[in-house]
């Protein structure tokens, strides 16, 4: 049995919680490791089986508590080089990571603890930003966050999965009658930036297959997008094709500042 929770999904911090046969790891650690403890135990889990955490980039929300995990709990993360070589120097993680860190190559799936994990490249404006496509067991996720838009291999690990967990940040129309700056709305949409409902609609429609049981929509933008927006866009999407959610697939808009509920596969 494979254990999935989001303890934080949003530009306030980033981290996915993984637990099976007694051990677990993360995706990301955007938040602090007293809040990861706190909401770990409200659900009956542990961060002392924490065994590794994989980083998809280098921005703030993902990795401000990386450097504690690493320094502090000496729990390693996996990274390809040229992250680990930004973390070396990020402010988060400078001086933190000795004997922590841990290579990947993007396309080649890494084992540890009985988790196959392997990186593909996807579309954000940080040093490099991966997706991951993660093999738990006899269940396989495919784990997309902070992406401008779909590439291949977003498509291919997607088609492969039972799982998929896609950002669904934005609505298009709040964002562009909302206040932010001009500046701040074209880097949001500018393919490089994060992904709106109906990009997120696109490649639900273009992936779905049977095997497909959830889908989980994460990083939901607080001021340019509602849980009942993605999850309708997501949904129609999904009924365009004969699908019927709820049914056929299980969709879920991940909290933003809380832990999900606990979902079990």
């Amino acid at each position: 049995m494979v254990k999935f929770i989001s303890l934080s999904s949003g530009s306030n911090g980033n981290c996915y919680y993984f637990e099976h046969n007694g051990d677990a790891f993360l995706v990301d650690a955007g938040i602090g490791p007293r809040t990861i403890k706190k909401r770990l135990l409200e659900h009956g889990l542990e961060f002392e089986k924490i065994r590794f955490v994989l980083v998809t980039h280098d921005h703030l929300d993902h990795i401000k508590s990386l450097g504690v995990i690493c320094g502090k709990y000496k729990i390693p993360a996996f990274a390809t080089k040229t992250l680990h070589n930004s973390l070396v120097h990020h402010f988060c993680t400078r001086g933190r990571m000795s004997g922590c860190a841990r290579f990947t190559k993007l396309g080649e799936a890494t084992e540890c603890f009985g988790v196959e994990f392997t990186p593909f490249l996807v579309s954000h404006d940080a040093t490099q930003t991966v997706g991951y496509k993660i093999k738990v067991e006899n269940v396989t996720f495919t784990l997309a966050t902070d992406i401008g838009q779909s590439n291949l291999d977003l498509v291919k690990y997607a088609q492969e999965s039972q799982v998929l967990i896609l950002e669904s940040n934005f609505d298009i129309d709040m964002l562009m009658r909302g206040p932010y700056t001009p500046e701040l709305k074209v880097r949001i949409c500018n393919g490089e930036g994060h992904l709106s409902n109906d990009r997120a609609a696109e490649i639900i429609r273009k992936v779905y297959h049977n095997g497909l049981s959830h889908i989980f929509l994460c990083h939901l933008s607080e001021n340019n997008n509602t849980p009942q927006k993605a999850l309708e866009s997501a949904e129609l999407a999904l009924k365009s094709i004969g699908v019927r959610p709820g049914n056929d697939v299980i969709t879920v808009a991940l909290p933003r500042k809380e832990p999900s509920s606990v979902f079990t596969f």
